[in-house]
């Protein structure tokens, strides 16, 4: 969609009222589901990327860092 639009006042009223609402889980995971999580196997490239970039936001400085 090439053409930009504007939203209107009832659009912008539904879209802060989403905002604020609860957003939190509709139900508990089944016995099933944790035991299905639980057997998963880490990537291990995947959680040494995870921690180098935890470890880089947490050492940022400079104008692009968040308190």
């Amino acid at each position: 969609m090439s053409d930009r639009t504007t939203p209107d006042r009832e659009t912008r009223e539904a879209e802060a009222e989403e905002a604020r609402a609860a957003h939190e889980a509709d139900r508990e995971p089944t016995e099933e589901e944790e035991a299905a999580a639980d057997e998963l196997e880490l990537d291990p490239d995947v959680a040494e990327s995870y921690e180098d970039m935890a470890e880089r936001g947490a050492n940022q400085e400079g104008e692009g860092r968040i308190p």
